[in-house]
């Protein structure tokens, strides 16, 4: 029974060694590196007496930040990847919270960890754990003790309070992610994913681990090049990169500004997309673009070990009709619940719940917020049953496709009606000058915000949304923007935005 996720690492390191794994596009480790450089950090973890801890990785975006991620695990601990983007104040809230006895830092992160609390832990080069001889026979010990529900990573979301959430995985949750993931998005030996989201976030998932599992290729493409999207496709071209998992907003920079008239991705045949609404407008530029591609809508948030829901785009899409997140993944469920905890009914709207495998063990040291959202199945009064309350609103349309409505922190009330700022955005998303597009409510002042990318000027804006939206649901000012402002994850930074134009008391 495969129950831990680096018995990939070890059975493809015997059939293709010397393949090319991870790689920055100037710099890559080969699967035998990877299980090298591993097995040192491990042993370096056992001769340090660290077992069952979490060992903060303070790296930069690298093949050697991902081989200390299974070094870590080899051990039979469990990472925490923070990285010198965050600002330091958050850094310190997740040392804080974890209490880690060992963070690993590499040469360009090293003078900023020695400005961290560390609390009884310490700071350790990454070189200097490549030194460590190979203990294997302590290693295979400590494999042979895991289980499944072990946990393996410990990922930090954004907290409404200012606290950031310490989601904890286990190898069972993973490893039923990696297997239904790679079946739906046909992953082989052959693929080359190109990844876009930062290594401290479970989006990173979908390529880390079924590199090891198919024995494909990993390039982590440089950020800078998500601002420049024809050398950002050229990159692509460049190491024939196959399949990319991308969130919305840098997909959309892409077919926004006309890059395809110059280039165009001749080798993508997988284009997955997720964690945001793509507009249609820009997802039938990247459709034309690439024909023959399969493009597939992923829907789950981090405490349901990445993606939960997809939807393979077979069809064509009315204009305002919301691309489906489709159906769930083997092995889990969705559950539509009203507030009252009763099932919603057909086409009405419901709060989006996951049961099964995927449900991580909740928020490292911090059983109270566990408690709120990590709840007994309501309709499962029988036996303990936990399940996740994603805080996302959806409906079933009419032909039994599961649709992502809004977040349930993105409904508002307006003008005596219930109003859903994700159908704002919708109906200005469509119009052919607008490129991106944020929807704000401020409550003060009882008005919604529209901030926009594009060329045309706000009067003629105005006068096109009075043809597509009721009364009630007019944005009352609209902002013209240079550019959007984005989060680390490459999503639109709607808190960044708040701050701007809605004044804080």
């Amino acid at each position: 029974m495969q129950n831990h996720v680096l018995n990939d690492l070890y059975a493809v390191v015997r059939r293709c060694p010397d393949k090319l794994a991870y790689s920055d596009g100037e710099h890559g480790l080969t699967f035998a590196q990877v299980y090298d450089h591993s097995r040192r950090v491990g042993s370096y973890l056992h001769r340090a007496g660290i077992y069952k801890r979490p060992v903060v990785v303070f790296m930069r975006r690298s093949p050697e930040e991902v081989a200390a991620f299974f070094g870590v695990v080899a051990g039979g601990c469990f990472y925490v990847p923070v990285d010198v983007e965050m600002p330091q104040s958050r850094v310190q809230l997740i040392l804080d919270n974890v209490q880690a006895p060992l963070v690993i830092c590499d040469d360009t992160t090293w003078e900023a960890g020695q400005e961290l609390q560390l609390g009884g832990g310490r700071a350790v080069r990454y070189g200097a754990l490549l030194d460590t001889p190979v203990d294997g026979e302590a290693l295979a010990a400590i494999h042979a003790r895991a289980i499944d529900t072990d946990p393996i990573y410990i990922v930090f979301t954004s907290g409404s309070t200012g606290v950031p959430k310490g989601v904890a995985a286990c190898h069972r949750s993973v490893l039923d992610y990696i297997t239904q993931l790679s079946e739906v998005l046909g992953f082989d030996g052959d693929t080359v994913f190109g990844n876009q989201s930062p290594l401290y976030f479970d989006a990173c998932l979908k390529e880390l681990y079924p590199t090891l599992r198919y024995g494909a290729t990993t390039y982590l493409i440089p950020k800078k090049l998500f601002s420049m999207p024809v050398a950002l496709v050229d990159y692509l071209n460049c190491h024939q990169i196959n399949t990319i998992c991308w969130v919305v907003s840098a997909l959309s920079m892409v077919s926004a500004f006309g890059t395809f008239q110059e280039v165009k991705p001749r080798y993508l045949r997988t284009v997955a997309f997720g964690s945001e609404v793509f507009p249609l407008q820009q997802f039938r530029l990247w459709r034309q673009a690439l024909p023959q591609a399969d493009f597939v809508n992923l829907y789950g948030p981090t405490e349901g070990t990445g993606m939960c829901c997809f939807y393979r785009v077979d069809r064509e899409f009315e204009d305002g009709e919301p691309i489906p997140i489709g159906r769930p993944f083997p092995n889990r469920e969705i559950l539509l619940l009203t507030p009252e905890g009763a099932p919603a009914k057909p086409g009405e709207a419901g709060e989006l719940c996951i049961r099964g495998t995927s449900v991580t063990l909740g928020y490292y040291n911090d059983p109270e917020r566990t408690a709120r959202a990590f709840v007994q199945n309501p309709l499962n009064h029988a036996y303990p049953e936990i399940i996740y309350r994603t805080g996302d609103i959806g409906r079933y349309n009419e032909r039994g496709e599961l649709v992502f409505v809004s977040r349930r922190d993105a409904q508002i009330k307006h003008m005596g009606h219930r109003v859903e700022l994700g159908e704002i955005e919708t109906a200005a998303a469509a119009l052919p000058e607008i490129r991106l597009c944020a929807c704000l409510y401020d409550g003060a002042k009882s008005r919604i915000i529209l901030c926009y990318v594009g060329e045309i000027v706000q009067g003629e804006l105005a006068r096109r949304l009075r043809a597509r939206l009721p009364r009630y649901m007019l944005p009352a000012r609209l902002i013209p923007l240079d550019a959007m402002p984005f989060t680390a994850n490459g999503k639109i930074d709607r808190l960044a935005l708040k701050q701007r134009y809605i004044p804080q008391d």
